[in-house]
């Protein structure tokens, strides 16, 4: 065996050479460490990122999509260190996502999709990158003493579900998060028929999803002023048909056919809300196999250790997912694997 054959299987390295590169922690840099892993297995967003041409751009160390063009590229490397990318690190600082901070990942994925809108020059890719992750939904407000309904359409990038203090399923998760409500009392509206604040029920509908489906596992909650994380359990399938698992949610004008989704992304927090360490299980574009990169650390996993995640006991727990929409017409679209 050669020296670097010896190097590599003393390192732990082999599995780089299949493109997954880990990335040192710099400035308690976990949480961006661990979105970086999941926007390199977003192969639609390199793509799109490829595209752009940035060479009629001034380089711009404070412009978010340029950098992290960079960095990803970088890390589709076959080189055995891990990849550079103190410079998108400090492009996110000069764009108030400060580096030495514990940070929330899911708010700081939308301030990273949020920056590349607003600083992309070119505006038609920008908005095929936000398409990737907009979940077109109407909110109805129906009132209880006139039967009006007024409705107003909007998007999200992440689809932010509440978690019960016991054992959960995703499938509960989005069931909850689509249920219509009674809003009485103080959280009565205005109805515009009855020119006045009357009871109504309100709920959320889909029109439209998107090829990438973030989950936001809300396990962190404010009571009394503390900010406490929820351990307890959630279990996520592998792969899901939200045709048959949240049908009722769809709108009059849901058109779409295919509704089934593969996951091949999970950003994974361990500790207490105030402490605590981001790390990403993801899987690999070519081979279909499972990673788990924890800042320089990258290893081969199975889908046994991805469902450990699932939560319970304090242990690491699923905190984003990202699924990716079973199309042909996607591009890139992985085989399921058992």
């Amino acid at each position: 065996m050669s020296f670097i054959a010896v190097l590599v299987s003393k390192l732990g390295l082999g599995d780089l050479c299949h493109g997954m590169r880990g990335l040192s922690n710099y400035n308690l840099s976990c949480c961006v460490n661990t979105l970086l892993q999941t926007f390199s297995a977003t192969l639609e967003l390199a793509d799109l990122l490829d595209k752009w041409d940035a060479a009629g751009v001034r380089t711009d160390s404070s412009n978010v999509p340029q950098q992290l063009k960079k960095v990803l590229v970088a890390m589709r490397s076959d080189h055995p260190q891990p990849a550079p990318h103190r410079d998108f690190l400090h492009c996110l600082d000069s764009n108030r996502i400060q580096l030495s901070i514990q940070h929330d990942a899911d708010e700081v994925f939308l301030s990273i999709l949020n920056l590349i809108q607003k600083q992309m020059d070119n505006k038609t890719l920008a908005l095929q990158i936000k398409d990737l992750y907009k979940i077109s939904v109407q909110t109805q407000l129906k009132c209880l003493d006139c039967d009006s309904i007024q409705t107003l359409d909007s998007y999200l990038l992440s689809l932010p579900l509440h978690i019960k203090e016991d054992q959960n399923t995703l499938e509960e998760c989005m069931k909850s998060f689509f249920e219509h409500q009674e809003l009485r009392g103080r959280d009565c509206c205005t109805c515009e028929p009855c020119g006045t604040k009357t009871p109504s029920k309100q709920g959320v509908k889909l029109l439209a999803l998107p090829p990438i489906l973030c989950v936001h596992l809300k396990r962190f909650r404010n009571m009394r002023g503390y900010t406490r994380k929820l351990h307890c359990e959630v279990n996520f399938p592998e792969t899901l048909d939200l045709s048959e698992m949240i049908h009722e949610a769809f709108s009059a004008e849901f058109a779409q056919n295919n509704c089934k989704y593969t996951l091949y992304a999970v950003v994974v927090h361990s500790g207490e809300a105030m402490c605590g360490h981001y790390t990403a299980y993801v899987r690999h574009s070519r081979t279909q196999s499972w990673y788990y990169a924890d800042d320089s650390c990258v290893k081969k996993v199975s889908w046994q250790d991805v469902q450990t995640t699932y939560g319970g006991h304090r242990r690491q727990t699923a905190y984003m997912l990202m699924y990716r929409r079973d199309s042909k017409e996607e591009g890139h679209q992985p085989e399921c694997s058992g």
